[in-house]
């Protein structure tokens, strides 16, 4: 019974979630919650499932609230743009060099985890490069979303603070043995963009659209007054130190991830902006964007608190072990994540992290499979299709800001992206990650 009340109320949550019919939040809190009602547990019993949901999530909520905050003030400053704008410069009008430069604009503007942002801050910026240059602005779109997926696997990063919350561990301890995956991946896709770039070159000198000599003297990051008059240009070289001494931190482990990010802000706002009245601007900017990410990972504890403890995870665990045929249990985590990128198309990141990912976790860990290796494996197959999804909002807006068709995008971009998720896990497993 317990597995039949489980299997529905991930089913559900998933349905609603695919079908957009329930903000995750209410998904999350309201069908586990009258599950565990249907099962005949009691509200003390309840209750306590739901603290101790709380309590394994809370210090990836406090994370991540005010990694938001912060990498929102920097942006604010202004850190980015020189960065972006320097090496718009220094392609200087080479297809090839565009596609790359591109991808190393992408990963620096997603620093904040926001794809919202990063998609806001390079597409204006880079757009009419392209669209000078004649280069698709489907691939414009495609290689800034997969330099920004590989920079999501940062612990303020949706992908890994929902794992995090599922696990039940501490963000930055997760994050630690990415690094050197993020870099050998960003090294990948740079080399990944120039073939594409290549291949771009060869279609614009055969169709005689190939464009030389064009100066980029214009081509500089779009502001309006206010964003000009947030900008921080003397402080470049402080704000830039104090996120390398915050990454530095995080790679250490010497701090919690979210007292980190606390003494950020709280250097952060004072240096750069004098006055509690512009300060509390700021932060009043940048407190949607937290909230709302703070309000789904509390929402996820209480989902997985319910699941959890009530024993509809284990249930459903062990039913399925003896359901699947008995080869494939022991490489479950392997199978979905080799599928993760696909699975974007008709899970949205809330159900593949927060429905999927807990199932598949305890049934290979019947089996001897840790479930960090496990989570690694979904994560890591998942995370570069993460801007392919049309239930991103984030790629809508991208879409949106270059001026092109949806499907057309996903057609463009599934294969290369599908291909990269794919080596992303072959060079994990390579370094002994998964």
């Amino acid at each position: 019974m317990l597995s039949i009340i489980g299997l529905l109320v991930i089913l559900t949550i998933v349905i609603l979630l695919i079908t957009q019919k329930l903000n995750p939040i209410v998904a999350l809190v309201i069908i586990p919650f009258v599950g565990a009602l249907v099962a005949g547990f009691g509200p003390g019993e309840i209750t306590e499932f739901f603290n101790d949901g709380i309590s394994s999530v809370i210090s990836v909520v406090i994370m991540f609230i005010f990694a938001i905050l912060f990498f929102g003030i920097m942006q604010d400053t202004g850190m980015f743009n020189p960065l972006i704008t320097k090496m718009v410069k220094l392609s200087r009008g080479n297809v090839t060099l565009v596609a790359m430069a591109t991808v190393i604009i992408g990963a620096i503007a997603h620093l904040d985890g926001s794809g919202a942002s990063t998609f806001l801050i390079t597409i204006p910026a880079l757009l009419p490069l392209y669209k000078k240059l004649n280069m698709n602005p489907y691939m414009l779109v495609m290689l800034i979303g997969m330099s920004a997926s590989i920079m999501n696997m940062v612990p303020w990063g949706g992908p890994l603070g929902r794992t995090a919350a599922v696990l039940g561990v501490d963000a930055s301890e997760l994050w630690q043995p990415l690094i050197p995956l993020q870099g050998v991946l960003i090294i990948l896709l740079i080399a990944m963009a120039a073939l594409v770039g290549s291949l771009e070159k060869k279609r614009l000198l055969k169709n005689g659209m190939i464009i030389e000599g064009v100066s980029f003297d214009d081509f500089n990051l779009e502001n309006d007054d206010e964003a000009e008059s947030l900008k921080r240009p003397k402080l470049l070289w402080f704000n830039l130190l104090l996120t390398f001494a915050v990454v530095g931190l995080l790679m250490s482990g010497l701090l919690p991830a979210g007292l980190i990010f606390m003494l950020a802000v709280s250097i952060a706002l004072p240096v750069n902006y004098r006055g509690t009245n512009v300060q509390m601007d700021r932060i009043k900017a940048h407190a949607p964007s937290a909230l709302m990410m703070a309000a789904i990972i509390l929402a996820a504890g209480s989902f997985l608190g319910i699941l959890e403890n009530t024993g509809m995870l284990n249930s459903l665990a062990e039913d399925m072990v003896v359901i699947l045929p008995a080869f494939l249990v022991p490489f479950l985590h392997y199978i979905v994540g080799f599928f993760g990128a696909p699975l974007e198309l008709v899970l949205n990141t809330d159900a593949y992290y927060f429905a999927l990912l807990p199932v598949v976790e305890q049934i290979v860990s019947t089996h001897g499979v840790d479930s960090i290796t496990a989570a690694y494996s979904m994560m890591i197959g998942n995370v570069i299709g993460t801007f392919i999804s049309p239930f991103s909002p984030a790629l809508w807006l991208a879409v949106g800001l270059a001026g092109i068709e949806m499907g057309r995008y996903i057609r463009y971009a599934f294969w290369w992206i599908w291909g990269f998720s794919i080596l992303a896990m072959a060079i994990a497993f390579i370094m002994g990650i998964i």
